[in-house]
């Protein structure tokens, strides 16, 4: 019985669900799986290697960050085929995030508009998770830790709180995100802003430094920047990554718009939207990104790929890496090798 049958089942009975709960119980449910090693029936991609920033990707899709926000769930989520898995983000203080209900399906525009907000049990807690999972033990594969800040945090002072969660996770991550472009803390895009970025990427190389020297290890960084930018502030935010010697940049987060979810129930809920309707808006910055940083620095893709073809087409626009979050809900695991399948030998 194939995994993309099994999905077939399972999801209506998920999509019955408010997202929350379909959520949290589709986790732990997989990491049980895993552990009595039912998950080994899931078809994965085949071997296809890349290098990026100087790391070994056994295949060029990954997860996205935000599906596991604690690292809880490693384990479970690498029986699914990722050549690579970002968790996060991480605060250096617990959170509960926002109120609920705070996440929303919108089916008809495969999509979901989400205002967690950074809800986690705080940086020690999630550097126990990762210690813990086999994952991490066995180095059996690439691991992006995403940094953020607290919602209390003024922003003024948010550097401090990205330095302090950098300290944390640096000896234990493949590569480390820096996120400043969720819509769900306030005043976060903020960062995204010339002198702001400017001053946050110089502490951040600072710091990368002074920790590849403690660790004997040079842990690349990168940027996970929004869609919802103009040309002007992606040429701004190119040049800065270059002055800075940033490793990487991930395009995109997820949007503010609503033009293409517009009459939809839930259309107007407040937070990020994912999913197809982000597809378009990333594949432009992505295409943006790359005309000013040629291949100086390596671009990962993200934002609404539900298919082999959409996961191409990130490449084609400049990406060298993709990444899957909101297309695994809807199109659940087989998405992985899909994708793979899709880019195999392509570079």
């Amino acid at each position: 019985m194939s995994d993309k049958f099994l999905y077939a089942l399972a999801r209506p009975l998920l999509f019955s669900l408010d997202a929350e709960t379909a959520h949290h119980l589709t986790l732990p449910a997989l990491k049980r799986a895993a552990a009595l090693s039912l998950t080994d029936f899931i078809s994965k991609p085949a071997a296809d290697p890349r290098t990026v920033m100087g790391i070994a990707f056994p295949n060029p899709v990954g997860l996205a960050a935000g599906l596991d926000k604690d690292g809880a769930y490693i384990d479970g989520l690498a029986a699914l085929g990722f050549g690579s898995i970002e968790i996060g983000t991480v605060t250096p203080r617990a959170q509960p995030g926002n109120p609920k209900p705070r996440m929303f399906r919108l089916p008809q525009a495969n999509a979901v508009i989400n205002r967690m907000g950074f809800n986690n049990g705080g940086v020690d807690a999630f550097v126990a998770n990762v210690q813990a999972s086999r994952f991490y033990q066995e180095k059996k594969g690439v691991l992006g830790l995403n940094i953020g800040k607290n919602a209390d945090t003024p922003i003024e002072r948010a550097a401090e709180d990205y330095l302090h969660c950098l300290e944390k996770v640096y000896p234990y991550a493949s590569y480390v995100t820096v996120n400043i472009s969720s819509p769900n803390t306030k005043n976060l895009r903020q960062l995204q802003g010339a002198s702001e970025l400017d001053s946050l990427l110089s502490r951040l190389k600072q710091t990368q430094i002074r920790l590849s020297e403690r660790h004997q290890r040079y842990v690349p960084i990168t940027l996970k920047i929004a869609p919802d930018m103009d040309m002007e502030q992606v040429k701004n935010i190119a040049d800065a990554l270059l002055r800075h010697k940033i490793d990487g940049v991930i395009a995109t987060n997820t949007t503010i718009t609503r033009d293409a979810v517009k009459g939809m129930q839930h259309g107007e809920e407040a937070g990020g939207l994912s999913g197809a309707p982000v597809s378009e808006l990333s594949n432009q910055v992505i295409r943006s990104l790359k005309a000013e940083l040629g291949d100086a620095l390596p671009i990962i893709g993200v934002g609404g790929i539900f298919s082999g073809a959409d996961a191409q087409a990130k490449i084609d626009a400049g990406a060298s890496l993709v990444q899957l979050y909101t297309g695994l809900i809807y199109r659940g695991p087989a998405l992985v090798k899909e994708c793979a399948a899709a880019l195999h030998g392509a570079k």
